[in-house]
Protein backbone atom coordinates (compact mmCIF):
# COMPACT_ATOMS: atom_id res chain seq x y z
CA UNK A 1 0.00 0.00 0.00
CA UNK A 2 3.05 2.16 0.75
CA UNK A 3 4.16 1.87 -2.86
CA UNK A 4 0.75 2.51 -4.41
CA UNK A 5 0.98 5.40 -2.60
CA UNK A 6 4.87 6.67 -3.80
CA UNK A 7 2.64 6.18 -7.50
CA UNK A 8 -0.06 7.80 -6.86
CA UNK A 9 1.80 11.14 -5.60
CA UNK A 10 4.52 10.42 -8.43
CA UNK A 11 1.58 10.59 -10.83
CA UNK A 12 -0.16 13.74 -9.09
CA UNK A 13 3.36 15.18 -9.41
CA UNK A 14 3.94 14.27 -12.97
CA UNK A 15 0.22 15.53 -13.53
CA UNK A 16 1.64 19.20 -12.31
CA UNK A 17 4.53 19.65 -14.00
CA UNK A 18 2.93 18.44 -17.72
CA UNK A 19 0.33 21.40 -16.51
CA UNK A 20 2.90 24.04 -16.18
CA UNK A 21 5.83 22.49 -18.84
CA UNK A 22 2.94 22.00 -21.41
CA UNK A 23 1.08 25.08 -20.96
CA UNK A 24 3.36 27.40 -23.40
CA UNK A 25 1.41 24.83 -26.05
CA UNK A 26 -1.88 26.20 -25.61
CA UNK A 27 -0.71 30.35 -24.81
CA UNK A 28 2.60 30.56 -26.67
CA UNK A 29 0.94 32.17 -29.57
CA UNK A 30 -1.40 34.36 -27.58
CA UNK A 31 0.94 35.58 -25.43
CA UNK A 32 3.57 36.63 -28.31
CA UNK A 33 1.10 38.11 -30.08
CA UNK A 34 -0.02 40.08 -27.17
CA UNK A 35 -3.48 39.44 -27.45
CA UNK A 36 -3.72 38.62 -24.03
CA UNK A 37 -0.86 39.38 -21.35
CA UNK A 38 1.19 35.82 -19.54
CA UNK A 39 -1.14 36.20 -16.58
CA UNK A 40 -4.32 36.19 -18.26
CA UNK A 41 -3.66 33.74 -20.83
CA UNK A 42 -2.11 31.47 -18.38
CA UNK A 43 -5.30 31.14 -16.08
CA UNK A 44 -7.34 31.00 -19.56
CA UNK A 45 -5.36 28.44 -20.03
CA UNK A 46 -5.92 26.85 -16.42
CA UNK A 47 -9.84 26.54 -16.87
CA UNK A 48 -10.07 25.22 -20.79
CA UNK A 49 -7.41 22.47 -19.80
CA UNK A 50 -10.01 21.58 -16.73
CA UNK A 51 -13.08 21.46 -19.04
CA UNK A 52 -11.17 19.48 -21.65
CA UNK A 53 -10.20 17.07 -19.26
CA UNK A 54 -13.27 16.07 -18.28
CA UNK A 55 -14.02 15.48 -21.72
CA UNK A 56 -13.28 12.36 -22.46
CA UNK A 57 -11.19 8.85 -20.87
CA UNK A 58 -10.52 7.49 -24.79
CA UNK A 59 -6.39 8.10 -24.41
CA UNK A 60 -6.30 7.01 -20.45
CA UNK A 61 -7.72 3.66 -22.10
CA UNK A 62 -4.48 3.82 -24.43
CA UNK A 63 -2.55 3.81 -21.77
CA UNK A 64 -3.54 1.96 -19.58
CA UNK A 65 -3.82 -1.34 -21.71
CA UNK A 66 -2.94 -1.08 -25.06
CA UNK A 67 1.07 -0.56 -25.25
CA UNK A 68 2.51 -2.70 -22.73
CA UNK A 69 1.68 -6.50 -21.31
CA UNK A 70 -0.45 -6.24 -18.23
CA UNK A 71 2.06 -9.28 -16.62
CA UNK A 72 4.95 -6.88 -16.87
CA UNK A 73 3.48 -4.41 -14.69
CA UNK A 74 3.91 -4.06 -10.71
CA UNK A 75 3.46 -1.42 -8.72
CA UNK A 76 7.43 -0.56 -8.91
CA UNK A 77 7.14 -0.69 -12.98
CA UNK A 78 4.27 2.00 -12.59
CA UNK A 79 6.56 4.41 -10.11
CA UNK A 80 10.02 4.03 -12.30
CA UNK A 81 7.81 4.97 -15.16
CA UNK A 82 6.92 8.22 -13.80
CA UNK A 83 9.95 8.93 -12.26
CA UNK A 84 11.32 9.07 -15.47
CA UNK A 85 8.81 11.23 -16.95
CA UNK A 86 9.22 13.70 -13.77
CA UNK A 87 12.99 14.11 -14.19
CA UNK A 88 13.03 14.60 -18.34
CA UNK A 89 10.29 17.23 -17.39
CA UNK A 90 12.01 18.92 -15.11
CA UNK A 91 15.20 18.71 -16.74
CA UNK A 92 14.00 20.14 -20.07
CA UNK A 93 12.29 22.65 -18.57
CA UNK A 94 15.06 24.15 -17.17
CA UNK A 95 16.53 24.11 -20.48
CA UNK A 96 13.35 26.06 -21.78
CA UNK A 97 12.89 23.43 -24.45
CA UNK A 98 8.88 22.17 -25.25
CA UNK A 99 9.71 18.33 -24.82
CA UNK A 100 6.87 15.99 -24.77
CA UNK A 101 5.37 15.13 -21.41
CA UNK A 102 3.54 12.10 -23.15
CA UNK A 103 6.12 10.69 -24.83
CA UNK A 104 8.70 11.14 -21.57
CA UNK A 105 5.27 8.92 -19.76
CA UNK A 106 4.75 6.33 -22.80
CA UNK A 107 9.04 6.08 -22.90
CA UNK A 108 9.31 5.58 -19.17
CA UNK A 109 6.42 3.20 -19.53
CA UNK A 110 8.05 0.81 -21.90
CA UNK A 111 11.40 1.18 -20.11
CA UNK A 112 10.29 -0.17 -17.02
CA UNK A 113 8.01 -2.83 -18.23
CA UNK A 114 11.16 -4.05 -20.18
CA UNK A 115 13.11 -3.99 -16.83
CA UNK A 116 10.66 -5.16 -14.86
CA UNK A 117 10.70 -8.31 -17.42
CA UNK A 118 14.61 -8.67 -17.36
CA UNK A 119 15.15 -7.84 -20.68
CA UNK A 120 12.05 -9.63 -22.62
CA UNK A 121 10.83 -7.14 -25.45
CA UNK A 122 7.92 -9.59 -26.13
CA UNK A 123 6.07 -7.62 -23.49
CA UNK A 124 5.86 -4.27 -25.61
CA UNK A 125 2.62 -4.02 -27.85
CA UNK A 126 3.91 -3.22 -31.22
CA UNK A 127 1.03 -3.96 -33.05
CA UNK A 128 -2.08 -5.79 -32.53
CA UNK A 129 -6.38 -5.36 -31.92
CA UNK A 130 -8.41 -5.24 -28.86
CA UNK A 131 -11.80 -7.32 -28.26
CA UNK A 132 -13.74 -4.69 -30.26
CA UNK A 133 -11.31 -5.01 -33.66
CA UNK A 134 -9.53 -1.54 -32.88
CA UNK A 135 -5.76 -1.20 -33.22
CA UNK A 136 -3.71 -1.03 -30.26
CA UNK A 137 -0.47 -0.70 -30.15
CA UNK A 138 3.02 1.34 -29.77
CA UNK A 139 3.06 1.87 -33.68
CA UNK A 140 -0.43 2.78 -34.61
CA UNK A 141 -0.83 4.66 -30.93
CA UNK A 142 2.51 6.36 -30.59
CA UNK A 143 5.11 6.06 -33.33
CA UNK A 144 2.96 6.54 -36.14
CA UNK A 145 1.34 9.72 -35.17
CA UNK A 146 4.98 10.83 -33.34
CA UNK A 147 5.68 11.49 -37.60
CA UNK A 148 2.28 12.14 -38.91
CA UNK A 149 0.98 14.86 -36.12
CA UNK A 150 3.66 17.11 -36.62
CA UNK A 151 3.70 16.66 -40.55
CA UNK A 152 0.00 17.84 -40.57
CA UNK A 153 0.28 20.32 -37.80
CA UNK A 154 3.08 21.65 -40.44
CA UNK A 155 1.09 21.21 -43.45
CA UNK A 156 -2.26 22.16 -42.13
CA UNK A 157 -0.59 25.45 -40.63
CA UNK A 158 0.59 26.15 -44.06
CA UNK A 159 -2.20 25.86 -45.32
CA UNK A 160 -4.49 27.66 -43.47
CA UNK A 161 -2.51 30.95 -43.14
CA UNK A 162 -2.29 30.65 -47.14
CA UNK A 163 -5.86 30.39 -47.42
CA UNK A 164 -6.14 33.43 -45.01
CA UNK A 165 -3.92 35.15 -46.89
CA UNK A 166 -5.65 34.82 -50.14
CA UNK A 167 -9.12 35.89 -48.38
CA UNK A 168 -7.51 38.82 -46.35
CA UNK A 169 -5.83 40.67 -49.09
CA UNK A 170 -7.49 43.23 -49.35
CA UNK A 171 -7.87 43.72 -45.99
CA UNK A 172 -6.07 46.90 -44.41
CA UNK A 173 -3.57 45.51 -41.58
CA UNK A 174 -5.20 47.34 -38.88
CA UNK A 175 -8.49 45.34 -38.86
CA UNK A 176 -6.87 42.21 -39.32
CA UNK A 177 -5.09 42.79 -36.17
CA UNK A 178 -8.12 43.65 -34.98
CA UNK A 179 -10.19 40.76 -36.06
CA UNK A 180 -8.01 38.16 -35.50
CA UNK A 181 -7.10 39.29 -31.82
CA UNK A 182 -10.52 38.21 -30.70
CA UNK A 183 -10.56 35.42 -32.56
CA UNK A 184 -7.20 34.32 -31.03
CA UNK A 185 -8.69 34.39 -28.04
CA UNK A 186 -10.92 31.21 -29.05
CA UNK A 187 -8.36 29.40 -30.70
CA UNK A 188 -6.22 29.55 -27.97
CA UNK A 189 -8.95 28.28 -26.03
CA UNK A 190 -9.88 25.42 -28.22
CA UNK A 191 -6.04 24.77 -28.05
CA UNK A 192 -6.30 24.61 -23.55
CA UNK A 193 -9.05 22.61 -24.23
CA UNK A 194 -7.03 20.04 -26.51
CA UNK A 195 -4.36 19.87 -24.15
CA UNK A 196 -6.51 19.26 -21.52
CA UNK A 197 -8.45 16.46 -23.02
CA UNK A 198 -5.31 14.78 -24.57
CA UNK A 199 -2.91 15.09 -21.84
CA UNK A 200 -4.46 14.94 -18.71
CA UNK A 201 -5.96 11.77 -19.47
CA UNK A 202 -2.11 10.32 -20.30
CA UNK A 203 -2.03 10.41 -16.06
CA UNK A 204 -5.62 9.03 -16.08
CA UNK A 205 -4.56 5.85 -17.93
CA UNK A 206 -1.20 5.12 -15.73
CA UNK A 207 -3.57 5.46 -12.41
CA UNK A 208 -5.94 3.41 -13.54
CA UNK A 209 -2.80 1.04 -14.43
CA UNK A 210 -1.68 1.49 -11.24
CA UNK A 211 -5.05 0.43 -9.35
CA UNK A 212 -5.88 -2.58 -11.74
CA UNK A 213 -2.37 -3.76 -11.36
CA UNK A 214 -2.96 -3.09 -7.08
CA UNK A 215 -6.39 -4.92 -7.66
CA UNK A 216 -4.87 -8.17 -9.15
CA UNK A 217 -2.20 -8.04 -6.62
CA UNK A 218 -4.18 -8.28 -4.21
CA UNK A 219 -2.91 -5.07 -2.46
CA UNK A 220 -5.78 -3.57 -1.42
CA UNK A 221 -7.88 -6.71 -0.21
CA UNK A 222 -7.55 -5.33 3.71
CA UNK A 223 -8.09 -2.29 3.44
CA UNK A 224 -11.60 -0.97 4.92
CA UNK A 225 -14.40 -0.78 2.96
CA UNK A 226 -15.24 2.34 2.31
CA UNK A 227 -11.77 2.91 0.14
CA UNK A 228 -13.27 0.16 -1.78
CA UNK A 229 -13.26 2.95 -4.86
CA UNK A 230 -9.66 1.61 -5.08
CA UNK A 231 -10.52 -1.52 -6.90
CA UNK A 232 -9.96 -1.75 -10.45
CA UNK A 233 -10.93 -4.74 -12.28
CA UNK A 234 -11.12 -3.85 -15.45
CA UNK A 235 -8.48 -1.25 -17.59
CA UNK A 236 -11.61 0.47 -19.29
CA UNK A 237 -13.08 1.30 -16.14
CA UNK A 238 -11.30 4.90 -15.40
CA UNK A 239 -12.56 5.59 -12.10
CA UNK A 240 -14.38 8.96 -12.04
CA UNK A 241 -12.39 10.42 -8.64
CA UNK A 242 -9.29 9.55 -10.92
CA UNK A 243 -10.91 11.72 -13.84
CA UNK A 244 -11.35 14.85 -11.29
CA UNK A 245 -8.53 14.38 -9.56
CA UNK A 246 -5.84 14.72 -12.37
CA UNK A 247 -8.43 17.60 -14.38
CA UNK A 248 -7.99 19.90 -11.22
CA UNK A 249 -3.55 18.85 -10.77
CA UNK A 250 -3.25 19.32 -14.12
CA UNK A 251 -5.28 22.81 -14.03
CA UNK A 252 -3.64 23.69 -11.28
CA UNK A 253 -0.17 23.29 -12.88
CA UNK A 254 -1.32 25.30 -15.80
CA UNK A 255 -1.42 27.88 -13.02
CA UNK A 256 1.78 27.99 -11.92
CA UNK A 257 3.04 29.05 -15.56
CA UNK A 258 5.84 27.88 -17.19
CA UNK A 259 7.74 31.36 -18.53
CA UNK A 260 10.97 29.62 -19.42
CA UNK A 261 9.18 27.55 -22.25
CA UNK A 262 6.76 29.97 -23.01
CA UNK A 263 9.61 32.42 -24.53
CA UNK A 264 10.94 29.32 -26.61
CA UNK A 265 7.33 28.82 -28.13
CA UNK A 266 6.26 31.99 -28.55
CA UNK A 267 9.34 34.24 -29.11
CA UNK A 268 12.28 32.39 -30.33
CA UNK A 269 11.21 30.22 -33.05
CA UNK A 270 9.08 33.01 -35.19
CA UNK A 271 7.68 36.41 -35.01
CA UNK A 272 3.84 35.72 -35.27
CA UNK A 273 0.95 38.36 -35.53
CA UNK A 274 -2.71 37.33 -34.33
CA UNK A 275 -3.48 35.85 -37.56
CA UNK A 276 0.00 33.64 -37.85
CA UNK A 277 -1.21 32.56 -34.04
CA UNK A 278 -4.87 31.95 -35.05
CA UNK A 279 -3.95 30.21 -38.03
CA UNK A 280 -1.40 28.07 -35.94
CA UNK A 281 -4.07 27.39 -33.09
CA UNK A 282 -6.45 26.05 -34.51
CA UNK A 283 -4.68 23.77 -36.91
CA UNK A 284 -3.20 22.40 -33.65
CA UNK A 285 -6.42 21.97 -31.83
CA UNK A 286 -8.63 20.64 -34.74
CA UNK A 287 -5.36 17.96 -34.67
CA UNK A 288 -5.06 17.00 -31.18
CA UNK A 289 -9.36 16.99 -30.84
CA UNK A 290 -9.56 14.52 -33.38
CA UNK A 291 -6.88 12.22 -31.93
CA UNK A 292 -8.22 12.64 -28.16
CA UNK A 293 -11.50 10.81 -30.01
CA UNK A 294 -10.22 7.96 -31.02
CA UNK A 295 -7.60 7.76 -28.40
CA UNK A 296 -4.35 8.61 -29.63
CA UNK A 297 -2.14 10.03 -27.39
CA UNK A 298 -0.33 12.74 -29.30
CA UNK A 299 1.90 15.53 -28.08
CA UNK A 300 0.69 18.82 -27.92
CA UNK A 301 4.30 19.69 -28.05
CA UNK A 302 5.16 18.94 -31.45
CA UNK A 303 1.73 19.26 -33.07
CA UNK A 304 1.74 23.20 -31.83
CA UNK A 305 5.28 24.12 -32.43
CA UNK A 306 4.95 22.49 -35.82
CA UNK A 307 2.00 24.52 -36.64
CA UNK A 308 3.88 27.33 -35.31
CA UNK A 309 6.91 26.16 -38.28
CA UNK A 310 4.48 25.71 -40.90
CA UNK A 311 2.59 29.22 -40.20
CA UNK A 312 6.17 30.62 -40.22
CA UNK A 313 7.21 29.21 -43.28
CA UNK A 314 4.42 30.80 -45.39
CA UNK A 315 5.91 34.35 -44.99
CA UNK A 316 9.26 32.62 -45.57
CA UNK A 317 11.88 29.59 -44.60
CA UNK A 318 13.84 32.04 -43.27
CA UNK A 319 11.51 33.94 -40.97
CA UNK A 320 11.63 30.16 -39.01
CA UNK A 321 14.78 30.47 -36.57
CA UNK A 322 15.62 26.92 -37.26
CA UNK A 323 18.42 26.74 -34.88
CA UNK A 324 15.90 27.13 -31.87
CA UNK A 325 13.71 24.80 -33.98
CA UNK A 326 16.76 22.26 -34.30
CA UNK A 327 17.06 21.82 -30.07
CA UNK A 328 13.31 21.13 -30.49
CA UNK A 329 13.29 18.62 -32.82
CA UNK A 330 16.79 16.51 -30.80
CA UNK A 331 14.34 16.91 -27.32
CA UNK A 332 11.97 15.19 -29.59
CA UNK A 333 14.32 12.63 -30.84
CA UNK A 334 15.67 11.76 -27.35
CA UNK A 335 12.55 12.18 -25.01
CA UNK A 336 11.48 8.44 -25.49
CA UNK A 337 14.67 6.32 -25.40
CA UNK A 338 16.02 8.78 -22.42
CA UNK A 339 12.76 8.24 -20.27
CA UNK A 340 13.00 4.49 -21.67
CA UNK A 341 16.91 4.12 -20.12
CA UNK A 342 15.38 6.33 -17.10
CA UNK A 343 12.89 3.76 -16.50
CA UNK A 344 14.52 0.73 -17.54
CA UNK A 345 17.51 1.55 -15.09
CA UNK A 346 15.46 2.80 -11.80
CA UNK A 347 13.38 -0.38 -11.90
CA UNK A 348 16.70 -2.58 -12.32
CA UNK A 349 18.05 -0.47 -9.47
CA UNK A 350 14.99 -1.50 -6.83
CA UNK A 351 15.35 -4.96 -7.94
CA UNK A 352 19.10 -4.77 -7.09
CA UNK A 353 18.16 -3.08 -4.05
CA UNK A 354 15.36 -6.46 -3.09
CA UNK A 355 12.21 -4.82 -3.91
Amino acid sequence: MTLFLLVLLAALVFEYINGFHDTANAIATVVSTKVLSTRQAIFMAAFFNLIGALAGTAVAQTISSGLVAAGAVTMATVFAALLGAIIWNLFTWWLGLPSSSSHALIGGLCGAALGTARGNWSVLIWSDHNAKGAAIGLWPKVVLPMFTSPLLGFIGGALLMWLLMIVLRKTTPRLVGLIFGKAQLFSAAFMAYGHGKNDAQKTMGIITLALYTGTAAGVFNDLPSWLSFLHVSEFKDIPYWVVVTCALTMAAGTAAGGYRIIRTMGHKMVKLQPVHGFAAETTAAIIIDGASMIGVPVSTTHVISASIMGVGATKRLSAVKWGVVQRIVWAWVLTMPITGLLGYAIVRLAHALGH
